[in-house]
């Protein structure tokens, strides 16, 4: 019978950059249309709900490792006994845990939520099989600031997988604020008006939870919606976006990062990221020990 529609459910990584690959090939063929998915071209309209860690710093920053449809890239060197981590959203659906482990992934986090409407479907095999394999795991909300207050989201996190426990095994909930796929870029917030926002979900989330969210964000999109405020440096643990071989320029207010995102085309998942320690210093900053 051919591929079913379920053929052609996005996914994350490289299997999805080599299907793009061949669809932009077979469009070259047709005068007049654009490259699918070129940093300089048009992005489709996603869906609501179907962000994940990464899409819009992709969108609005060029693809990074996904410039190449097959990259393959060597990752940066581990450093000073970092550890190596996932993200995960539902584009990869079941996760292969046990084979991340033996990869030897330490760490993850998964996508719980987004707005105040949206939770992952996948979200109990893949932060449950995190744990079950004997990695720290943690889960993070996609922001939507344009939908709703970030109390009301900060609230609907928590009560939705982003709850946080002092076992050394569950990471803080991660805020994930970064350039809208959805539409204009800051969620159409003034810059003050958007600081005003992250306090809102910080706050919450400290109330609801104990412990300071970690900020997952880009350092342009930071720089551009938030004007480049300080504010947070002090409070609340950095995870930067910049997929390159070095984390570079860090966003206004942090002089060290806790994570970076540092490539959205890893092997066996896509989204691969370090910790910037050892591993027991993960579990130590999961258990609340580490100063943040």
């Amino acid at each position: 019978m051919g591929c079913v529609p379920s053929c052609f459910r996005p996914q994350h990584g490289r299997s999805r950059w080599r299907l793009i690959a061949a669809l932009t090939g077979l469009l070259l063929t047709l005068p007049a249309m654009p490259p699918a998915y070129s940093a300089a071209g048009p992005w489709p309209d996603p869906v609501r709900g179907s962000a994940y860690m990464g899409m819009g710093v992709g969108k609005y920053e060029g693809m990074g490792a996904h410039a190449d449809p097959d990259p393959d890239p060597d990752p940066p060197p581990l450093q000073g006994g970092q550890t190596e981590g996932v993200d995960v959203s539902s584009y990869q659906g079941d996760v292969a845990w046990s084979a991340l482990w033996s990869s030897g992934v330490r760490w993850s986090y998964t996508k719980a939520t987004e707005g105040t409407s949206y939770q992952n479907p996948y979200f109990t095999q893949q932060y449950d099989g995190a744990y079950g394999v004997g990695m720290v795991r943690g889960a993070y909300h996609f922001a939507a600031p344009d939908s709703s207050s970030g109390a009301a989201q900060a609230n609907y996190f928590v009560d939705h997988g982003g709850r946080w426990s002092a076992d050394g095994r569950t990471l803080p909930g991660a805020l994930d604020i970064e350039w809208n796929p959805y539409g204009d870029a800051c969620y159409g917030k003034s810059k003050s008006g958007m600081v005003a926002w992250i306090h809102d979900f910080l706050n919450r989330y400290k109330a609801r939870t104990g412990r300071q969210a970690v900020i997952y964000t880009a350092t342009n999109w930071w720089n551009s919606c938030t004007g480049g405020y300080k504010g947070f440096g002090s409070t609340n643990p950095l995870w930067v976006a910049r997929y390159a071989s070095s984390v570079g320029e860090l966003p206004a207010g942090w002089s060290s990062y806790t994570m970076w995102q540092y490539t959205s085309s890893g092997a066996t998942v896509g989204d691969h990221n370090r910790f910037n320690a050892s591993a027991d210093k993960l579990r130590e900053f999961a258990a609340g020990r580490r100063a943040e």
